[in-house]
């Protein structure tokens, strides 16, 4: 009997990564060149919300989606923040608020009026602060109203209520900076990834460290949860500094699943993981291609599909929520592509090819809407719940009825578990290290710079004096 290759069926077998036409990116965006290992966009069904580049603080932009092509070089800008934007995401349920994170150690939540900003935000309608170091990654808790996670280089991770507009818990269990964090479906579970190349899962009320891994030939740096599979799957590097996934079993981090090489190249891997379709992505920070996988509960696991190229190396990429999707396009997955060398977003839409105009029932299963399954005062007395799903039939448009409401806070000491977060600094870090050196090198070599303006100023002075000095007296 001849041998054949063994293919797997499967209906997204054949998807394909469509760009948006010109008209319909967003051009003429001073895009962020921090270097910092984040995506610097987050998007909603109204908005898209890009780092800037900018001088004497951090800013970024909010636009419209709708408000595609060029953008006005004055386009009004929230721009707050003291240090630069680290990191941005929009509540998942109400879609005018946004929170942000900043070198200043503060996030700082915003309200966006209806129809896009006219001038500059400098007014948050919350300032938090609790982090003794910059803030690196902040996240929305998946199914509770107003329950924010921040992480900052502080190695610890707070956990704030936003209806008092105060954190409530701190975990602290990392030993050095923390690169990554997610959430498992009800939320009631928390991984984490850290320098410290450790990988764990956290019960994020106690802060119990529920599952440990020491990723010795794994450098992890970033993870997801898969859904409700009990699997995780890290992005990361191997020994010979080649860049592998590998897949985890929940319940015991003692052995990756699976490992399996991608390539040699050097830039950091984002995974992406879609739960109605199973679908993973992988889009590499400084690539153009996006990688794209089909997960399943028995061997192999994790089956190869298609990739996307592009020519145009990405900085960062943002994803559309599935109730933003074009479901007559049969568009399962959405992203927006930050190419910084030309200042444009490029929309991405991830295609299954479908002859039929019908709703697709077997492509669309019932997906989590944008409201709330809990309240931040059940969830934090112990309540899980999964979270509330929806249909995309019809074109799903339902508008968000909640209303943020910040409140009202008085200036007083961080104190969480008893300990005073803003005294208890750790040791900085090298790269930080070297960062204070550079900055105070550029600061000495601006001040001679300046003497020396002044000094060929003075001496212009003195000549001109010395000239008027000598002239003759009928003058």
């Amino acid at each position: 009997m001849s041998w054949r290759p063994q293919y797997r069926c499967s209906k997204f077998r054949n998807v394909y990564g469509k760009v948006a036409n010109r008209e319909h990116c967003f051009d003429g965006i001073p895009i962020t060149r921090n270097v910092h290992d984040n995506h610097f966009c987050a998007v909603n069904a109204k908005y898209l919300a890009i780092v800037t580049e900018s001088s004497g603080g951090g800013s970024f932009l909010v636009i419209p989606l709708e408000q595609t092509g060029r953008v006005d070089p004055h386009f009004p800008k929230v721009c707050g923040h003291q240090g630069n934007v680290l990191d941005i995401k929009w509540n998942p349920f109400i879609d005018n608020i946004i929170a942000s994170c900043s070198e200043d150690t503060s996030v700082r939540i915003w309200e966006i009026p209806e129809g896009g900003l006219k001038r500059n935000m400098t007014e948050a309608v919350l300032e938090l602060y609790a982090h003794s170091r910059r803030v690196g990654i902040i996240e929305w808790h998946p199914t509770t109203n107003n329950i924010l996670f921040s992480a900052g280089y502080d190695y610890k991770i707070i956990i704030w209520n936003l209806d008092i507009g105060e954190p409530v818990k701190m975990i602290d269990c990392h030993s050095d900076v923390i690169l990554c964090m997610s959430f498992n479906t009800d939320g009631s579970l928390l991984t984490t990834t850290c320098k410290d190349r450790k990988l764990r899962v956290i019960e994020p009320r106690s802060g119990q460290v529920l599952q440990e891994a020491s990723c010795k030939n794994h450098k992890v740096n970033r993870v997801v949860f898969l859904g409700n599979v009990k699997r995780l799957l890290t992005t990361g590097v191997s020994r010979w500094n080649t860049r592998q996934i590998a897949l985890w079993d929940q319940e015991d981090l003692s052995m990756p699943l699976i490992e399996e090489e991608i390539d040699g190249l050097s830039g950091l891997l984002f995974p992406f993981y879609d739960p109605d379709t199973h679908m993973l992505y992988l889009a590499g920070k400084g690539d153009g291609n996006i990688r794209y996988y089909e997960i399943s509960n028995e061997k192999p696991y994790l089956q190869y599909l298609m990739e996307f190229r592009s020519p145009a190396p990405q900085k960062g990429l943002g994803v559309m929520p599935k109730h933003g999707l074009d479901v007559s396009a049969c568009e399962v997955f959405r992203f927006y592509k930050l190419v910084t060398l030309k200042g444009v977003i490029e929309p991405i839409s991830m295609i299954v090819p479908r002859r039929s105009e019908t709703y697709q029932e077997d492509i669309y299963p019932m997906t989590a809407g944008n409201e709330p399954a809990l309240t931040a005062t059940e969830w934090l007395s112990g309540m899980n719940r999964d979270p509330i799903l929806i249909s995309l039939k019809e074109g799903y448009k339902a508008p968000s009825t909640l209303v943020f409401k910040a409140p009202v806070k008085e200036k007083k000491g961080v104190v969480v578990n008893g300990i005073d977060l803003l005294e208890n600094v750790p040791p900085r870090t090298e790269n930080e290290l070297l960062r204070m050196f550079f900055r105070q090198q550029d600061e000495l070599r601006r001040l001679k710079d300046e003497l020396a303006q002044k000094d060929i100023k003075i001496r212009q002075l003195e000549l001109e004096l010395r000239n008027l000095r000598n002239l003759p007296k009928n003058v």
